[in-house]
């Protein structure tokens, strides 16, 4: 039997930003063209006003650090992959704006114990609640509130603090030994960016201090931008200046209300959905599978909802799907939310899943979306397929190979023309894209490789997995965390999670 193999090649996708142009890399659209936001005028806010929690001496760290990223910043070696940072008001037409009474420090005294409490589980939740206390004094301010409060994380508290392991029912270790078997079998998980975000063994034998803490700061309904000494202090990371300044500040000013950029689609408005499942606790059952949709717009609008559970047994693995009416409550949940959110009924619906979609979900999604024009149910699945081309390097992200008409791969990470290299630790491997009819594939090839850009955590332009699913595990276990002492639905804007 002959094998019939078609390659395609797409140019890098193109963001919109606050001026005229479009642009591949987001650092080069916002020097010239400034964040989307820009287009918004008189409601958009020309200030993003910045709370600090922690220690005095990581306070003045990060008061440091904000008065360098107000003007230039430099990196080495290469202009191209790290431009410099012209500073934070020249780059988003917003003045960072730090008071005193946005500024919190901890007692001494009262934190060294908490720091010192012998027990792991009660250390943790002491200084988690050191910060939440702090983050809910800035959240209550009468007059002026801070858009957004950044929590300097010493050493210490990385050491001391980083996870702690949880007391464990039958069911949950169970479920960890049944992961650690599936993750060790898999051979191809290091060579595999899109396995990064499924559950993992350590999800459900620690708790983590990250998470928990952007848990406890959603109760009090600020967002947070999480920083330690790897960004206040030269050398510490492995990043320059000018790269740690980009891709902290971006995170900074989505995180305060504002949009970055927005993808360039052609067509409809659409609206992006991730669909993905993450263990979590509740009060009623020990262990169940609880669906997360991640939803993007094409005009900018981001959020996360918590679907329907799915009583989990180990015999499942991989294989867990919603039934039939909780995909149609889900559907309905994010129409109704996007609704909220742009005011109308978005005229595409894209679904990303990286396991297929059951019939029953199927049914249930189309039911629940039969007023949208057009959805789309995609497929965006873990392979073993590889190229290999002539010469160093290897395929080009944005390669479509299409074998006898019937299979799609999709590079989303490979050598990249802008930077001249393939930033990539290992062989990059390309993700399989199938759909339940047929699909314009390149279109929804478009569309992947442009939701790759959409991170609005980072300015880098070398992440491969669209966003779609790429928090996937990091909003799961937020959500987690959130539900393990209320069942009262956590927010839904993504400012909370990234």
């Amino acid at each position: 039997m002959s094998l019939k193999f078609e390659l395609r090649e797409f140019s890098p996708p193109l963001l919109e930003f606050g001026g005229p142009g479009e642009f591949s890399d987001p650092r080069e659209g916002l020097r010239s063209g400034g964040p989307f936001d820009l287009r918004f005028g008189a409601a958009r806010s020309d200030r993003v006003c910045v709370g600090i929690v922690g220690t005095a001496a990581m306070i003045d760290s990060a008061l440091e650090w904000f008065r360098r990223a107000e003007g230039e910043l430099l990196d080495e070696p290469s202009v191209t992959a790290y431009p410099a940072f012209a500073g934070f008001e020249v780059i988003f037409r917003a003045k960072l704006t730090i008071a005193d009474h946005w500024t919190v420090k901890f007692d001494d005294r009262e934190f060294a114990e908490a720091l010192e409490t012998a027990n792991p589980s009660q250390r943790f939740d002491l200084v988690l609640s050191m910060y939440q206390s702090s983050i809910r004094r800035l959240s209550k301010l009468e007059s002026t509130r801070p858009d957004v409060v950044v929590c300097c994380v010493s050493d210490e508290v990385l050491v001391k603090c980083r996870n702690v392991t949880k007391t464990l029912t039958r069911e949950e270790k169970r479920a960890a030994e049944a992961l650690k078997k599936r993750k060790a079998s898999t051979q191809y998980d290091m060579f595999d960016e899109m396995a990064i975000d499924e559950a993992q063994p350590e999800d459900l034998l620690y708790r983590d201090f990250r998470r928990a803490l952007k848990a406890r700061a959603m109760k009090e309904q600020m967002p947070i931008q999480i920083a330690t000494g790897g960004l206040f202090v030269d050398g510490r990371s492995g990043q320059g200046s000018a790269t740690r300044a980009w891709n902290s500040s971006v995170g900074l000013y989505y995180k305060s209300g504002g949009i970055p950029w927005r993808l360039k689609t052609e067509g409809p408005e659409t609206c992006f959905v991730g669909i993905s499942f993450n263990h979590i606790k509740t009060t009623e059952r020990h262990l169940v599978k609880s669906s997360i949709a991640q939803a993007f717009s094409s005009q900018g609008e981001a959020f996360a909802l918590r679907g329907g559970d799915i009583e989990w047994t180990e015999e499942q693995g991989r294989a867990v799907h919603l039934t039939g009416e909780q995909a149609y409550q889900l559907g309905q949940d994010i129409l109704s939310e996007y609704r909220d959110r742009a005011g109308g009924v978005p005229l595409r619906v894209v679904m990303h899943k990286s396991s297929k979609f059951s019939p029953e979900e199927i049914d249930g999604f189309r039911s629940a979306l039969d007023d949208v024009p057009v959805v789309e149910l995609i497929n965006i699945m873990p392979t073993t397929f590889r190229l290999v081309r002539f010469g160093a390097y290897p395929p080009n992200r944005g390669t479509l190979c299409s074998v006898n008409d019937a299979s799609s791969y999709l590079f989303t990470t490979g050598y990249m023309q802008e930077l001249n290299t393939y930033p990539g630790p290992h062989i990059p491997a390309p993700v399989e894209i199938r759909s339940d009819r047929a699909i314009d594939i390149e279109r929804v090839s478009k569309d992947i490789l442009g939701l790759a850009r959409m991170n609005w955590n980072t300015a880098s332009i070398t992440g491969g997995q669209p966003v779609t699913l790429r928090f996937a595990r990091q909003v799961g276990g937020i959500m987690a965390e959130y539900g393990q002492a209320t069942q009262e639905r956590p927010l839904t804007s993504f400012r909370f999670y990234m």
